[in-house]
């Protein structure tokens, strides 16, 4: 059996946040194991309130869990607070023994209506965390928030994956273009011994109006396909792929945006 972690808020929709990575997780065959790091209170268009779980409480999930139950690779998604962020960052310690598995973050700062849903002053805690990935999946704003480049160009995006991987540590960052104008081409840079490896993958926009949970579920597929043993430019690929097939099956479950169709 293969198990996959999800360490994330509560979206008591379904459409985003841990709901979403066990759906995508139990759709691709894999275990889902998760820890709650925060309930929401929101619909498919607005987080209305965000209370973070005592953060001992998500470090003792951590622990408990791991000790009993290893998974094959972790995702990250909202954090909420820095006090949930360090602990977290203490709990995936325990994880370190033998070879850890590969840590998938998706550095969920704020949602789409513009809520935050990390404090400002979080953000050293999570560039440790990302010092630790596989993989870091930020969308644009994401990425300019954490680099301090201009995204606005091509250069920038590419010079916001590098410094993911060089000045923060990560050893790989997929940069979303699903927010930008024309093509939502993403740029996948990997860390290739000293210096990076830029490769610049081809999306399609997908005109389904709204949808809840995309970022979610692709950071969930590819940390799947990574539990199933997938390399990370194999599991990347697939991912994409996962997630194209869902915004093209998407429903209108929500009275205020689509939700994904995984099956």
């Amino acid at each position: 059996m293969r198990i996959a972690l999800s360490i994330a808020g509560s979206d008591p929709t379904g459409g985003a946040g841990l709901q979403a990575d066990l759906q995508v997780f139990r759709t691709l065959g894999v275990h889902g194991a998760g820890v709650v790091t925060a309930l929401t209170v929101q619909d498919s268009g607005r987080v209305h309130q965000v209370l973070p779980v005592f953060p001992t409480v998500v470090l003792d999930q951590i622990r408990v869990l791991v000790a009993d139950v290893r998974p094959h690779a972790v995702k990250l998604g909202m954090l909420a607070s820095d006090d949930v962020a360090r602990n977290v960052e203490l709990g995936l310690l325990a994880l370190d023994a033998g070879t850890p598995p590969p840590l998938v973050i998706d550095p969920v700062l704020e949602a789409s209506d513009g809520t935050p849903l990390l404090e400002r002053r979080a953000i050293g805690t999570l560039e440790r965390l990302i010092g630790m990935a596989a993989l870091v999946t930020p969308n644009l704003q994401e990425a300019a928030t954490l680099t301090g480049c201009d995204v606005s160009t091509q250069e920038g995006v590419e010079a916001a994956a590098c410094a993911l991987v060089s000045n923060l540590g990560a050893g790989a960052a997929l940069v979303k273009g699903g927010h930008r104008d024309g093509p939502p081409d993403d740029l996948l840079v990997i860390r290739d011994g000293g210096s990076q490896a830029l490769h610049w993958l081809e999306g399609q926009r997908i005109d389904t109006g709204p949808v809840h949970g995309t970022g979610c579920a692709l950071a969930a597929a590819i940390t799947a396909y990574l539990a199933r043993g997938d390399t990370l430019p194999t599991a990347v690929e697939r991912g994409r792929r996962f997630v194209a097939k869902a915004l093209e099956s998407s429903a209108e479950a929500g009275k205020l945006a689509r939700f994904l169709g995984y099956f």
